[in-house]
């Protein structure tokens, strides 16, 4: 599927979030070189220096019979995808809905139900020094030590994920499993998620986190605030 059109382009704005309608097409792209209010997960901000990072939001009108949750995860799968093609890096996939290059964070992923659509957030460090990143995240600077074409790396997301949204409308998670479990970040660590601890087996093929809480017991969870051991 072509994402990216219409396209809305601002300058700064509070959030990306709140420049699309479920009234507009599918597709439906809004981006800002600088947010006010970015959000991530449970509110978090989400700041970027002006004109270093992709600040962008895509409108999405899955079926009824789609889980909206896992969009999450198919974005990380996109993104992780493109961005193995243009820095010929391994990328992974932190559940629910970071991408992490270097196993530091370099994109995070948001997606909000209104009314009947779906608005996908997606922020990707593109030019960020380490000056000005937060604790364990980096950019694709700092991650190669070169700067990047905004445009460029927001066209090769755009394609990958709009081919990664086809195979889940047509299969589902399962559909697009093939890019997420290879890349499954938080694998083998010992992991935290909403006082559930214990060491991460997978992400299952329902996008839920597997994880062992002893030797005989496993256990999962739909979603949550993750911490985990480097």
């Amino acid at each position: 599927m072509k994402l990216g059109e219409p396209r809305i382009h601002v300058d700064s704005c509070d959030s990306t979030q709140g420049l699309l309608d479920p009234s507009m097409p599918e597709g439906a792209l809004a981006l800002a070189d600088a947010q006010t209010a970015g959000r991530g997960r449970r509110g978090r901000a989400w700041d970027a220096p002006a004109g270093t990072a992709i600040l962008a939001s895509v409108l999405l009108k899955p079926p009824a019979d789609r889980k909206p949750a896992e969009l999450s995860l198919v974005a990380g799968v996109g993104v992780a995808d493109a961005l193995e093609e243009l820095l010929e890096l391994a990328v992974q996939i932190k559940w629910p809905n970071d991408v992490m290059l270097r196993r530091e964070k370099v994109c995070g992923i948001l997606a909000e139900m209104r009314e009947e659509a779906v608005v996908l957030g997606i922020g990707l460090n593109v030019n960020q020094t380490r000056a000005e990143l937060p604790e364990r995240a980096g950019s694709l600077r700092t991650s190669t030590g070169a700067e990047w074409d905004r445009e460029t790396v927001l066209s090769a997301v755009l394609d990958s994920l709009g081919r990664r949204y086809e195979q889940w409308l047509a299969g589902g998670l399962d559909a697009v499993y093939d890019g997420l479990a290879p890349r499954d970040f938080l694998r083998g660590r010992r992991v935290s998620v909403d006082g559930t601890s214990g060491t991460a087996v997978k992400i299952d093929r329902a996008g839920r986190l597997e994880i062992a809480v002893s030797h005989e017991e496993a256990v999962t969870v739909e979603s949550g605030e993750v911490t985990y051991e480097r």
